[in-house]
């Protein structure tokens, strides 16, 4: 089994610990580590390798929820500007990282401190100090469980 459906096995077996809401066409998860505080991912319900593999209506509703899930990041944690990727190079399950940004974010790396989240060397994205747990989990969950409600209000 892959990695993704692993963790959508852990969330159906209230097994997640970052897990957020489950919406029609994926679940939104806290990234485990915060380099870039509310970085969270929404992993696609369907095992699918590719955005296109997924039935059009399926689809569409992903990538709008997909949009959703953005914009309430992007509230809850300030972004000054919003990264969205699917790679699905190493864990091939369609996902998607969604990156809060800020100014000066990368520290020294980049130019001027901007760039692209990948500029910032893999140990130190994922280095044992920006690993979330505890109260500050909680609440950045709460967080953004609030504005994606307030979304789904509105819609």
């Amino acid at each position: 089994m892959c990695l993704i459906c692993e963790r959508i096995k852990m969330i159906k077996s209230n097994a997640n610990p970052y897990f957020v809401k489950e919406l029609e066409t994926g679940y939104v998860v806290i990234g485990d580590h915060q380099h870039f505080k509310g970085y969270t991912i929404f992993l696609c319900k369907e095992h699918v390798t590719e955005l296109h593999h997924l039935p059009k209506e399926f689809g569409d509703k992903h990538l709008s929820e997909m949009a959703e899930v953005s914009q309430a990041v992007s509230t809850a944690f300030s972004a000054e500007k919003m990264n969205i990727e699917s790679l699905g190079n190493g864990d091939s399950h369609l996902h998607w990282h969604l990156f809060p940004r800020k100014a000066g974010d990368l520290g020294n790396y980049g130019q001027e401190g901007k760039g692209p989240v990948w500029w910032l060397p893999f140990e130190e994205m994922y280095a044992d100090r920006y690993r979330i747990s505890g109260d500050e989990l909680g609440q950045m969950k709460q967080r953004l469980l609030v504005e994606l409600e307030k979304l789904e209000r509105n819609t």
